[in-house]
C-alpha cells in the first residue's frame, strides 16, 4: 500500500481525497443529524444528478452544475418548507426524483456515447484526479474556515435554536449558512462514495462518535478520524481485491457501526443487571 502511495499519482489523490472527505464528513455529518437534515441532504445529492448531467450536455465541468443543482435544492426545500404549508419530506421526495430524471434526460441529448456515470453514482475514490482535488481542496477549506468562524454560535445553535435566540444569535443567518454548507460537503462526498452512498457516509462515521462522545468538539474531530480511517480501509480493499470503493467503504462501515452498536447494547444491559443485583 505505502510504495503504490509513493509510485503511483492516482494513490496519492486518492488518499488526499480521503482525508478531505472525512473532514466533511464529521462537520457536515454532525450538523445533518443534530438538525434531523439527513432525508433533506439524501434529496439534495440525488437532485444535484440533474446538474452534473447538465454539465455533460453544456460542455463543462459537470460538478459544477451538480453544486448548482444542490445549492438551489437546498435553498428551495428550506424555503418553501418555511413559507408555504408544504412539509420539506415532500418536496425533498420531489427534487429527488426530478433531478435524478433531469440527469438522465441531460445525458442522454448530450452528443456522441453516453458516458459512464457509475463513479458519480457509487463514487470510485481511485479515479479521483488532481482537478477533482482541487476543487476538493478548495470546497473543504471554505467549509472549514465558516465552521471554526462560526463554531460557538453553530454550536449553540445545533444544540437549542430557541435559546440561540434568545442570546441575540442570528438564527437566520445560520440557517443559511447550513442550507449552503451541506450541498457544498455533499458534492465533496460524491467523488469518493457517489450520490447514492453519500448519506451512509455522512451518517456512520457520526453515530459511531456519537455512543461514545457527548460534546460537539468531540464528536466532529472523532468522526473526521473514525471516517479516514473507512476510506483509508475502503481505498486499500478496493485497489487491492479489485471491487468499487464507494461500495468497499459503506460496507466496512456499516457493519463496523451494527458491530460496534451491539456490543454496546450488551456492555448497557450488563452493568445495568449489576446495579440491580448489586441494589
Amino acid at each position: 500500500m505505502i510504495d503504490a502511495i509513493l509510485n503511483y499519482t492516482f494513490m496519492q489523490n486518492a488518499l488526499i481525497a480521503a482525508v478531505l472527505a472525512s473532514i466533511v464528513t464529521g462537520i457536515i455529518g454532525t450538523i445533518a443529524i443534530e438538525k434531523r437534515l439527513i432525508s433533506m441532504s439524501g434529496g439534495i445529492a440525488h437532485a444535484s444528478f440533474g446538474g452534473i448531467g447538465f454539465g455533460y450536455l453544456a460542455g463543462f465541468e459537470p460538478i459544477w452544475g451538480g453544486l448548482a443543482f444542490a445549492v438551489g435544492s437546498s435553498i428551495l426545500i428550506s424555503r418553501l418548507s418555511k413559507n408555504t404549508k408544504m412539509k420539506s419530506d415532500t418536496m425533498t421526495g420531489i427534487l429527488w426524483s426530478f433531478g435524478m430524471a433531469l440527469g438522465i434526460l441531460f445525458i442522454s441529448l448530450a452528443p456522441g456515447y453516453m458516458p459512464d456515470m457509475t463513479s458519480y453514482l457509487f463514487g470510485d475514490i481511485l479515479s479521483v484526479s488532481t482537478s477533482s482535488i482541487i476543487y476538493m481542496l478548495i470546497f473543504t477549506i471554505i467549509i472549514s474556515f465558516v465552521f471554526i468562524m462560526l463554531y460557538h454560535h453553530l454550536i449553540i445553535y445545533l444544540f437549542d435554536e430557541e435559546y440561540s435566540k434568545a442570546r441575540g444569535i442570528n438564527t437566520r443567518l445560520l440557517e443559511w449558512v447550513v442550507y449552503i454548507m451541506i450541498p457544498v460537503g455533499i458534492m465533496v462526498l460524491i467523488k469518493i462514495v457517489g450520490i447514492i452512498l453519500t448519506i451512509a457516509l455522512m451518517t456512520i462515521p457520526v453515530s459511531i462518535a456519537k455512543l461514545y462522545f457527548k460534546s460537539y468538539g468531540r464528536v466532529i474531530l472523532a468522526s473526521i478520524i473514525i471516517s479516514m480511517v473507512f476510506c483509508i480501509t475502503g481505498l486499500t480493499l478496493s485497489y487491492y481485491i479489485n471491487i468499487p470503493s464507494g461500495v468497499c467503504i459503506i460496507v466496512i462501515s456499516t457493519l463496523i457501526y451494527l458491530v460496534l452498536l451491539f456490543m454496546r447494547r450488551r456492555l448497557q444491559k450488563r452493568h445495568h443487571a449489576q446495579r440491580v443485583h448489586g441494589s
